[in-house]
């Protein structure tokens, strides 16, 4: 019995340890379940109702594969991506990803910065507290970016994250209970799970649920993270478990939930799903937290974008540390200096005046135009033999190849939206983004080509 219970304890205890040490793709996760993805997906369920639910799939299906992709090559390299890419395609390389990443993480920045401002200025307009100044956005803008300055270079940010993640909890957790209780209609959808892109609008919000769990920034801060914990090949197994646990599991679960509510309920209480707002939006929990649901949906898109701020925020300054030769840490004041301007320069999203639901999804949508190219970036180096001892097998490169398939073909629905609009400046922005970064794949693949040819 003595043996048996010591053997039961041993076994509680390695897979406590296990469990302990997971965490690289759960922060991924995180990032990737912030208030971009959560509005994406109640834009998606508002405006066209179950028909987006195969991309809603899709996207936990190939966020998990390109989370595991990036992971093989930060534990096979044991080294930063931008790192890999100068030493074995080159500088030029190295700056074309490292700018994509700052453009993509950048805006990302500033639309998650407009959505903290407007919703720390609802919350207290819906307090009663009589102080205009505490009711405008803009207050709001740069109070958040000195507190993130500060926060992050002083390292006291992760008390605010811990907080913020515990509301981002509470708000899933009450978009699950929803999905049993919500009159969900099994057979519209099902039918959601035929390929079908809806008319006017389906493209950048289809976008923008894939751009949330598939995004530049998720990607290349992957092979950082492995590198953090210092996993390498042995460690194989735990980060695989950690990559499936966290984006097929726990991100899907959050996506379909938030998705399938808002497909069942918003479409009958929101008149104008192109001008749906975060009132609008909390009807959505009405049917399990009644009168209190609109502010469970702001404290829980507050917390989203506090915890996410976070961690978008040190995204650019990493990548350009690993490409300077920086020491990716506080202690080495230049990127400490780099953590501080991009937390300050945040403050200007709140002073675009614009509808934060639709700034969210539109930069989600952009996000993916750019990720194709770190995606075939990654996919290169996982098949040269002088990079990494294990290069792809056909089944990993099959996924690959479809999850690039993917994405670059919603990124092209949504360029091809944006040309229609192409005289307004954000419209040739976003195209003239896509074609520089098509120029960079088509560049990316004849050097690939040309160098089996050599070998051969």
């Amino acid at each position: 019995m003595a043996t048996q219970t010591e053997s039961t304890s041993g076994t509680v205890g390695r897979m406590g340890a296990f469990v302990r040490r997971l965490g690289p793709t759960w922060l991924a996760g995180a990032i990737a379940a912030g208030p971009a993805t959560m509005v994406s997906l109640l834009v998606a369920g508002a405006s066209f109702g179950y028909t987006l639910l195969w991309v809603v799939v899709l996207s936990a299906v190939l966020g998990t594969v390109g989370q595991y992709l990036a992971m093989r090559l930060g534990i096979l390299t044991e080294a930063g991506i931008v790192s890999v890419v100068e030493d074995h395609l080159g500088s030029f390389w190295a700056w074309v990803l490292v700018v994509d990443v700052v453009l993509a993480a950048g805006l990302a920045q500033l639309a998650i910065m407009l959505t903290l401002a407007d919703v720390s200025a609802t919350i207290v307009g819906n307090a009663g507290i009589g102080i205009a100044m505490l009711a405008d956005p803009r207050f709001w803008g740069v109070t958040w970016a000195v507190i993130l300055a500060l926060g992050l270079a002083g390292g006291g940010y992760r008390v605010a994250e811990i907080g913020a993640k515990l509301l981002v909890s509470l708000v899933v957790l009450a978009f699950v209970v929803s999905a049993f209780v919500v009159p969900i209609e099994p057979a519209q959808a099902v039918g959601g799970l035929v390929p079908e892109m809806p008319g006017v609008g389906g493209a950048v919000v289809a976008a923008g649920v894939l751009g949330g769990a598939v995004h530049i920034t998720l990607l290349t801060m992957q092979s950082y993270t492995m590198r953090a914990r210092g996993w390498t090949d042995s460690d194989r197994d735990i980060a695989t478990f950690d990559v499936v646990s966290s984006m097929l599991v726990a991100f899907g679960v959050f996506s379909l939930a938030v998705f399938l509510v808002a497909a069942s309920v918003l479409p009958e209480v929101v008149t104008d799903p192109a001008a749906i707002d975060e009132i609008q939006a909390a009807e959505a929990l009405v049917p399990v937290a009644g009168e209190h649901a609109m502010w469970i949906f702001l404290l829980g898109l507050w917390g989203a974008a506090v915890s996410t701020l976070g961690g978008n925020t040190i995204v650019p300054p990493y990548l350009l540390a690993d490409k300077l030769g920086w020491e990716q840490s506080v202690d080495d004041p230049r990127y400490r200096a780099a953590i501080v301007v991009v937390a300050l320069a945040s403050a200007i999203g709140a002073f675009l005046g614009a509808a934060f639901f639709q700034v969210l999804v539109l930069v989600l949508a952009f996000g993916l135009v750019g990720t194709p190219f770190a995606l075939a970036l990654i996919l290169y180096l996982l098949n040269d033999p002088d990079v990494v001892p294990e290069t792809n097998s056909l089944l990993l490169n099959l996924g690959g190849l479809v999850l690039f398939g993917v994405a670059a073909v919603l990124a092209g629905e949504f360029v091809l939206e944006e040309l229609e609009t192409v005289t307004e400046p954000v419209s040739a922005f976003v195209v003239a983004f896509a074609a520089v970064m098509a120029l960079a794949i088509v560049g990316l693949l004849v050097k690939y080509v040309r160098e089996r040819m050599l070998e051969a």
